[in-house]
């Protein structure tokens, strides 16, 4: 084999770096198709996947027509904008997967990493590296660092909703809206699995997760609670997508030397010691991803979504107390099997900016039964009325302050 003509004989990885920054910079893959592909290669754990079993798809349209009835009465909602007719769709990993990209698109796209501007380089990196000077590897790298995180946040995302697929019932894993439409989807291989590992009879596990999936379906369909929710998410996803890119600048800057904070340069360029206090302090590599405004944002989010998470499993238990006799195990099952979080969940929270650890589902949960006990089932659909009527952290806390809050006429909410 011939010899390399590159003068990489004392650059370790020179070579395939080259190669890399020169794929991603012309011809580089499809950002999104990369995030598609590895999502449902997660999903499917890279087997392929059968369709769903006529029989199945009927037994599904048969009882979601039986809750449908069922929720409407014990919420006193429309099931879609509009009051439309909805349709149950199931589908496999695969296809919940790609609706559910193809639904929060717009959403993902916000969340990449804003790349910081920088200013051109005076000597081309991969000539200047060719032609064996330790500039040209700190460019490249610095370069390297600000290309490179928004392929690892698709592959990230690829792999939050992968995971998410593998367990979800329905079609809301997390209380996070979806593009309008009237279908509401079904993964039948996960509710299988699901009413067999903890021995639920599965006719009455399927009405009791279509019951849970068209609470929630009408209320995160309601139009101005829909807009407000969106509104929100948005503004946490643009604050953490710059914040991100501003990461990357910083360890760009390291790696290039570039960074202005005057640092002691080492290697040709290469800040090596303030990089290494950066790496090796997690507090100062993450510090000020999230402003103070986008954190209080984080917080409402995380608020609204364990409210609504424990809503659709109060209207759940209330259906299935009339239709099923197995609804006190579902839903004990249920709560079980969310303290059982998979990797899809935590980490779907994180990069929606919803903390859904235990304790955060175990507040909504107290909070539906505390409004409950106190106002009964009307002071509970107050809570959809407007969206002003969304409790902040504090009341989902304390249930009572959220009572008062709302029958107090013609004052703003809280800031």
């Amino acid at each position: 084999m011939a010899p390399s003509d590159s003068g990489d004989s004392g650059l370790p990885f020179q070579s395939l770096l080259g190669d890399l920054m020169n794929m991603l910079g012309s011809s580089g893959p499809n950002q999104w198709q990369l995030t598609q592909s590895f999502a449902l290669n997660v999903a499917t754990g890279g087997s392929p996947e059968g369709n769903v079993d006529p029989v199945q798809r009927m037994q599904l349209e048969q009882l979601a027509r039986v809750a449908e009835l069922s929720v409407m009465e014990a919420t006193g909602l429309e099931l879609t904008p509009g009051g439309h007719q909805i349709t149950v769709v199931p589908v496999n990993r695969s296809e919940w997967t790609n609706r559910a990209l193809a639904s929060w698109r717009t959403l993902l796209e916000a969340m990449a990493p804003v790349p910081p501007e920088q200013a051109a380089p005076t000597t081309d990196p991969l000539v200047a590296m060719e032609s064996g000077g330790l500039e040209g590897m700190a460019g490249l790298f610095g370069q390297w660092a600000t290309t490179i995180g928004p392929m690892f946040f698709g592959l990230q995302v690829g792999s939050v909703v992968g995971h998410l697929a593998q367990r979800t019932l329905g079609q809301y894993p997390l209380a996070v809206p979806w593009a309008p439409s009237n279908e509401l989807l079904f993964v039948l291989t996960n509710i299988t699995a699901f009413a067999e590992d903890w021995s639920l009879p599965h006719d009455e596990t399927l009405i009791w997760v279509l019951a849970r999936e068209l609470a929630a379906n009408a209320v995160l369909t309601i139009p101005a609670l829909k807009a407000r929710i969106e509104a929100t998410m948005l503004e946490v996803a643009t604050s953490s997508a710059h914040a991100q890119g501003d990461l990357l600048g910083r360890l760009g800057g390291l790696l290039s030397g570039s960074s202005p904070e005057g640092l002691d340069d080492l290697g040709g360029g290469m800040d090596l010691s303030a990089l290494q206090g950066m790496m090796g302090d997690p507090e100062a590599l993450l510090s000020g991803l999230l402003t103070p405004e986008a954190s209080w944002s984080s917080d409402l989010l995380t608020a609204w979504a364990v409210v609504i998470d424990a809503y659709a499993d109060h209207i759940a238990n209330v259906v299935g107390a009339r239709l099923i006799g197995s609804h006190q195990t579902l839903a004990e099952a249920w709560y079980r099997r969310r303290t059982e979080r998979g990797k899809g969940e935590e980490a779907a929270g994180a990069l929606f900016g919803l903390d859904l650890d235990q304790e955060q589902v175990d507040l909504g949960r107290a909070f539906i039964s505390g409004v409950v006990e106190r106002a009964g089932e009307d002071g509970l659909a107050r809570l959809w009325t407007s969206p002003d009527h969304l409790p902040t952290p504090a009341e989902v806390r304390a249930p009572g302050l959220w009572l008062e809050r709302i029958s107090l006429p013609g004052l703003d909410p809280p800031s």
